[in-house]
């Protein structure tokens, strides 16, 4: 009988059967490498994206190494988001029984007093952002005096964010023959300094993720304008109907707006950036992943290390700024053997940012014309900027409000969607909320014209997880 792969990297044998049970039979490229030089007590800097199975690298060595016996924190994993932390902080939970190890996470949005409390119990590993760890060391509610192992997670986003003071007080805190593993989807020069400074002979490790960005995702730009994103956007989304989608803004505000703006069309989506509470943004996740919205409009910051099953379509609506953004956000989909799409908006002024895209991805993306010719609709209409009132604008949105009136039964009503998608409801009188009304209005009229959504192109859609429900037909 073939001996199971996960063993023959040094995981122990009760740890590999059940990674087995759980359908994880053959390590990523990133564990072959990881897990055995971990083992060896070695200092590791690996380079790897977002999706390449960097998180079981780390966590299984730390469960292999850690002793339940000895009651204080033997490992800490350090990482930039709340959303990052929970995730690795539910992967360690997962399979932490088998070793009776216990686990705490600690981050931003937390009842402090609660977090104490747990600290007072035996916790063996702590995941924690910058923030809110130094928050407890200061307070001395967390010792990291006999420390065995720290993870540096996300390096690269830590230092954009400017979390690196706070990581080097941290370090600062453990014990100077700790072992210490850095993952980071890039390496730039300040990291390295930082490995230099704090690491031993460390191990360097890089796994690329070309393939995933070249032969599983379709990519394709489209070239329009600022003014006509938000119908191009609306054009593609029924032309494509996608099963779950994330749409990347530049900022906060204009990610606030343009769910907002989707929400007034019918759509059913929701926003996530920095400052939701962290209430709200545990909400936002559960219910995407639960397919209960379709379209979810993300920061880069706030959707850092956000692992979703089942995103078919990413979309740009603001171009990156490097190829590295790129990658992490259409990394997004055309997960575990599955197609995904990619479409990016670039008007005029970002032409520069396209050829640098181009030029880190070694790859000359499609290009196609989104741009509406004068007086008449173009390829996907004649952009109205939220402000048009002609007799061409509303048969458009009463076509589409017709053809949208099955996903609005089956994902819930529309002061439904905004009560859960907004913190704040729009002023009383706002003439967008009128123009709502007449897009509702214009329902019953369109689908007696027989548009209806049958008639669109569909994209793949995955079955369902934890009993989603597609929008209806």
């Amino acid at each position: 009988m073939k001996k199971n792969e996960f063993a023959l990297l040094g995981v122990s044998t009760e740890l590999a059967k059940s990674l087995q049970k759980h359908g994880l039979t053959e390590p990523t490229p990133i564990q072959r490498e990881a897990i055995p030089t971990a083992l060896t007590g070695k200092d590791i800097i690996a380079q790897a994206q977002t999706g390449t199975g960097k998180t079981l690298a780390f966590v299984l060595p730390i469960l292999e190494t850690i002793d339940p016996g000895r009651p204080h924190v033997q490992a800490l994993i350090v990482t930039p988001t709340r959303e990052l932390a929970i995730q690795i902080t539910e992967e360690v939970k997962r399979w932490s029984p088998l070793k009776g190890v216990r686990v705490l996470s600690a981050y931003g949005g937390q009842d402090v007093e609660r977090q104490i409390r747990k600290l007072e119990g035996s916790i063996h590993i702590i995941v924690a952002t910058p923030g809110r760890l130094l928050d407890h060391l200061r307070r001395g509610t967390v010792q990291l005096h006999k420390l065995s192992i720290l993870v540096l997670d996300e390096a690269d986003q830590m230092l954009h964010m400017g979390f690196f003071p706070e990581v080097e007080e941290i370090i600062s805190a453990t014990p100077s023959r700790r072992q210490t593993l850095l993952f980071s989807a890039t390496m730039p020069q300040r990291i390295r300094e930082l490995a230099k400074a704090y690491m031993r002979q460390p191990v360097e490790i890089e796994v690329k993720a070309k393939r995933i960005t070249l032969d599983e995702i379709e990519q394709v730009v489209i070239q329009t304008t600022d003014r006509g994103k938000f119908e191009a956007l609306c054009k593609l989304i029924e032309e494509e109907n996608p099963y779950l989608a994330m749409i990347f803004c530049r900022t906060k505000l204009r990610a606030s707006k343009l769910n907002h703006e989707l929400l007034e069309r019918g759509y059913a989506s929701d926003e996530l950036h920095g400052d939701l509470t962290q209430a709200k943004r545990e909400q936002v996740m559960k219910r995407f992943r639960e397919a209960k919205i379709q379209l979810l409009v993300a920061t880069d910051v706030a959707a850092r290390g956000l692992d979703v099953e089942g995103i078919t379509h990413l979309f740009n609506y603001d171009i990156p700024h490097e190829a590295e953004s790129y990658i992490h956000r259409i990394g997004r989909t055309g997960r575990a053997g599955q197609r995904g799409k990619a479409i990016t908006f670039a008007a005029p002024r970002d032409t520069t940012y396209l050829e640098l895209i181009e030029k880190g991805i070694k790859s000359r993306l499609p290009k196609q014309s989104g741009k509406a010719r004068d007086n008449e609709p173009g390829e996907f209409g004649t952009p109205t900027h939220g402000r048009s009132t002609s007799a061409a604008e509303g048969r458009g949105r009463s076509t589409a409000a017709g053809e949208r009136s099955a996903r609005k039964r089956g994902r819930g009503s529309a002061s439904e969607r905004s009560t859960q998608g907004r913190e704040r409801s729009p002023a009383p009188g706002d003439r967008r909320q009128s123009r709502g009304r007449t897009a509702a209005t214009g329902e019953r009229s369109a689908q007696g014209r027989g548009r209806g959504r049958g008639e669109r192109g569909q994209a793949q859609q995955p079955k369902p997880r934890n009993g989603g429900r597609r929008r209806g037909r």
